[in-house]
């Protein structure tokens, strides 16, 4: 019979493993299972919460920049299409102002052809009929560099009423001539408006599809 305090006696269960299979239990996180303690929030959540943050600013800031881009290319289109007007002003304005300084050196007598007029009788020739003719006597000079054609033709009559007269040929005897001027030549000859009539102008083309000169007959 075995004492209670021997010390040769060996405690029950000496030789078997506290557990069976010999494995231990998993540790316990600290903590971890006491009431009102959450547990850790998983990491992959908050790890995505990271990511869709930094996806949102760059989203935002892309669309910032783009803006910013597109107000940029709206100012450099303003300031295009500001100097393309100020462009075309200028060379509408240009064209305006052409025609009229041509016009008024013509209606002077200005440029390469001098013309002047004035009144004179009108001297009837074998092709003249019974009806009254004005006639007036024009000089043209070339003072220019080219040669100019001078034709009876070329020339119209103004009158005081404003009616424009073509010329009839060969009616006076005077009428000047169809001849090619020169550098510095010059001609002199009567153009004849059927009619009588107080002739004011008279308007030289030269080849009928060049600048018109126009004088006021004296």
């Amino acid at each position: 019979m075995t004492q209670p305090n021997d010390p040769n006696q060996q405690p029950p269960h000496a030789n078997q493993p506290p557990y069976p299979g010999g494995q231990q239990p998993y540790p316990q996180p600290s903590g971890y299972g006491f009431p009102g303690t959450p547990p850790p929030p998983p990491a992959k959540k908050r790890r995505f919460l990271k990511f869709a943050g930094f996806g949102c600013a760059g989203v935002l800031g892309l669309v910032v920049l783009i803006a910013a881009l597109s107000a940029s290319g709206d100012d450099s289109d303003d300031g295009a299409n500001t100097a393309a007007d100020t462009s075309v002003s200028a060379s509408a304005g240009a064209k305006e102002e052409g025609p009229d300084a041509k016009r008024e050196e013509s209606e002077q007598g200005g440029g390469p052809v001098k013309v002047t007029a004035e009144r004179a009788e009108f001297s009837k020739s074998i092709l003249a009929d019974g009806s009254d003719y004005t006639s007036v006597r024009v000089t043209v000079v070339n003072d220019g560099d080219d040669e100019v054609s001078v034709n009876p033709l070329y020339f119209t009559i103004t009158d005081s009423d404003g009616t424009k007269h073509t010329v009839e040929l060969g009616v006076d005897e005077e009428q000047i001539d169809t001849v090619d001027l020169a550098p510095g030549e010059n001609i002199s000859g009567t153009v004849t408006g059927k009619g009588t009539f107080t002739p004011k102008y008279v308007t030289y083309t030269d080849g009928l599809l060049g600048d018109p000169v126009r004088v006021e007959v004296s």
